[in-house]
């Protein structure tokens, strides 16, 4: 009898496996969201997929297969957000799978990946549509047209990868495309300079085509804005990264290996016709002026920063972040402030604070490149700070309270007001810096 029972449960549990093996896999939506050379369309789904993607020609189609999937409700793109598609069809397979198929209008290339849950967000499927403008991967660096010193801002994240996401909800992809757009358009204002974004809307760009856009601009500078996080929640202050020297040896082997890069790695010196030694000194030397002049910028950055709130680390930091590793732009990596701290998650969503940190990167820029400009251009003025502000003190107010609404410490206060203590009275004219 034991055995029977040993018999029955096993079989019942075999069934429920193969059922959870066999479940389909539901679609439950697709959008789509454009970046000026592509389109990228996410399929939500229920559980990760088994698929595979090709695409085939006249007429220009991708064909997405998911075993054992199925749609859940309509699946259809809003014909507003179409880019490069035409329109979407889907139906059954005779083998029990889902066939998706996007009709395009013109030959595209593409690039496939799933996601997992992250956020607001499911498991997902994604796929890049790129108009089709032939094979090789090296960057071009058109020759420069003005003398202004060029600085690429990179808004961290982006599209269906929303970064970090702090307990009320603020995406960390929204954070730095603000601070990043109110960065470029301060620096914008100062007579020799200009940037470039690497985005100036909600969409993913992959971080090899940050760092290549760097390049590709030929930028004095490589500035990438994030916002950290950490599962301790009190841990607080703003990080300024520059590459390590362990993260410069393996893109320098990647370089180096990739043939059709290698005549344009070290600022346009051809590197194909050199021995394979000569083609590390050069680049390692070129890597070393890179991180040391990135190093230099990002001291600047930080003592900036100090201004505006407290920093997490006393010294720039060095990192293998994949953003960095540019050969031959200076780059380095600002994390803004803790996005997990409730009270840093406040200030970063703050339009005020915004701009008081894009103000403090912007100072520490334009401070080494007044020092060290670039050769051949002029150095670009050193920016005026705002005029220190006032504020009559009402009654019921306290030092502290005051010092929270102008985002100040109550030390920097009382400096400033050369107070002894942090007594006030109502009617006392504060000066607020």
């Amino acid at each position: 009898m034991q055995t029977l029972k040993n018999y029955v449960l096993a079989l019942c549990l075999l069934c429920g496996l193969t059922n959870a093996v066999a479940a389909p896999v539901a679609v439950t939506g697709v959008r789509a969201r454009e970046a000026p050379d592509r389109t990228r369309l996410v399929f939500d789904l229920t559980a990760p997929a088994d698929y595979r993607a090709f695409s085939i020609a006249e007429p220009d189609r991708l064909v997405i297969d998911i075993t054992e999937g199925a749609v859940q409700g309509a699946l259809q793109l809003s014909a507003s957000k179409l880019g490069l598609v035409e329109g979407l069809r889907h139906a059954r397979r005779a083998d029990g799978g889902l066939r998706i198929v996007l009709d395009l209008n013109e030959a595209v290339s593409f690039n496939n990946l799933t996601l997992p849950p992250n956020g607001p967000y499911g498991h997902r499927l994604v796929i890049d549509l790129k108009r089709d403008r032939g094979h090789g991967g090296r960057v071009v660096r058109a020759p420069r047209v003005d003398g202004d010193i060029v600085v690429v801002v990179d808004a961290g994240h982006g599209g269906e990868d929303p970064g970090a996401v702090g307990a009320r909800g603020t995406l960390e992809k929204d954070v730095t495309l603000a601070i990043a757009q109110e960065l470029a358009t301060q620096i914008n204002a100062l007579p020799g300079m200009r940037t470039v974004l690497t985005r100036d809307r909600d969409y993913y760009i992959g971080l090899r085509e940050r760092m290549e856009r760097g390049r590709s601009e030929m930028a004095d500078l490589f500035v990438s804005i994030h916002a950290d996080a950490f599962h301790n929640r009190k841990v607080h202050g703003a990080s300024v990264y520059v590459l390590s020297q362990r993260g410069a040896s393996s893109e320098a082997a990647r370089w180096l290996a990739e043939k059709e890069n290698a005549s344009d790695v070290i600022g346009g010196i051809p590197l194909s016709d050199k021995d394979a030694v000569l083609q590390t000194v050069l680049l390692n030397m070129s890597q070393a002026a890179q991180i040391r002049t990135s190093r230099m910028v990002a001291d600047e950055v930080l003592h900036a920063l100090r201004e505006v709130g407290p920093v997490h680390r006393k010294d720039v930091q060095h990192a293998g972040f994949l953003v960095l590793k540019s050969p031959d732009v200076p780059s380095l990596l600002v994390e803004t402030a803790f996005i997990s701290n409730p009270t840093e998650e406040r200030k970063l969503a703050d339009q005020r604070h915004q701009r008081r940190v894009a103000e403090a990167i912007m100072r520490g820029i334009v401070n080494y490149f007044h020092a060290y400009p670039p050769h051949g251009r002029q150095p670009p003025p050193l920016p005026t700070l705002a005029a220190d502000q006032e504020h009559r003190v009402r009654r019921g107010e306290t030092l502290s309270l005051i010092a929270a609404r102008y985002d100040v410490s109550t030390e920097r206060l009382r400096l400033a007001n050369e107070l002894e203590s942090d007594r006030i009275n109502a009617g006392d004219t504060l000066r607020i810096p």
